[in-house]
């Protein structure tokens, strides 16, 4: 696994523990559909979550309305509508991005934005 991939790792499992702690059930990770990916789908009450989550290092941060792009937002809306519909899932579905910090392998900042798109 490269550099890219463990970071990337390390900001989706800080992730995952935020969600977990905020009383989100995580039911899926790195769930492929189609020709996107979503990095973390969780469900709290009547909340389906996903989320996508942005690892940067220290000199490469970026603020959430900058980490999207539009086309990879439609790509994860078209993703969770049609996990939803396979799924027969009647939740609420809310898209929400978490922006990992690292320096070196170490989290030193997290940002978790929701219903940020």
């Amino acid at each position: 696994m490269n550099k890219k991939s463990l970071h990337g790792k390390a900001g989706e499992e800080l992730t995952a523990y935020y969600l977990q702690k905020s009383g989100y059930s995580v039911i899926r990770r790195n769930c492929h559909i189609g020709h996107a990916e979503i990095d973390i789908i969780a469900v709290k009450d009547d909340i389906i979550a996903f989320v996508e989550v942005k690892t940067r290092m220290t000199s490469s941060y970026e603020e959430a309305p900058y980490a999207l792009g539009k086309a990879q937002k439609e790509r994860i809306r078209a993703a969770a509508e049609r996990f939803m519909l396979e799924n027969e899932i009647d939740l609420q579905p809310r898209f929400d991005t978490a922006l990992v910090t690292l320096r070196g392998d170490r989290p030193i900042h997290f940002d978790y934005y929701d219903n940020d798109f």
